[in-house]
C-alpha cells in the first residue's frame, strides 16, 4: 500500500518561496515517477512537475519552468517541490501524486494521491 504524505504548504506574500515535501512509504520507488498537482477553486486538477525516481528524469509545466525545481532524496523517500517567486496564481492545493512508469501529464494516470496540501500566494 503506498502512501504519500504531503507537508509544507502555507501563507506567503507573492515573491517568496516555500519548499513542499513529500514522504513515500509502502513500496520500492525506483520505478516510480513521482508528481506534483494542483487544484485551484473552481478549477481542474493541474500537472506542475514530475521526476522519475531511477534517473531523475523532471519535467514541468510551462507555467512553473524557471521558477520550481523538483528534485528526491532517495535515502528518505521523499520528493520535494522548490516554488521559488510565487505569484498570486500559483494559490491551490498541491498534491503528490506517483505511478509506475514514466511521466505523464494527466492526474488519471497516477494511481495514488496524497491528502494535499494548501498554498497561499497573497498579492
Amino acid at each position: 500500500q503506498v502512501q504519500l504524505v504531503e507537508s509544507g504548504g502555507g501563507l506567503v506574500q507573492a515573491g517568496g518561496s516555500l519548499r513542499l515535501s513529500c514522504a513515500a512509504s509502502g513500496r520500492t520507488f525506483s520505478s516510480y515517477t513521482m508528481g506534483w498537482f494542483r487544484q485551484a477553486p473552481g478549477k481542474e486538477r493541474e500537472f506542475v512537475a514530475a521526476i522519475t525516481w531511477s534517473i531523475g528524469r523532471t519535467d514541468y509545466a510551462d507555467s512553473v519552468k524557471g521558477r520550481f525545481t523538483i528534485s528526491r532524496d532517495n535515502a528518505k523517500n521523499t520528493v520535494y517541490l522548490q516554488m521559488n517567486s510565487l505569484k498570486p496564481e500559483d494559490t491551490a492545493v498541491y498534491y503528490c501524486a506517483a505511478r509506475v512508469g514514466w511521466v505523464q501529464l494527466q492526474p488519471d494516470e497516477y494511481d495514488n494521491w496524497g491528502q494535499g496540501t494548501q498554498v497561499t500566494v497573497s498579492s
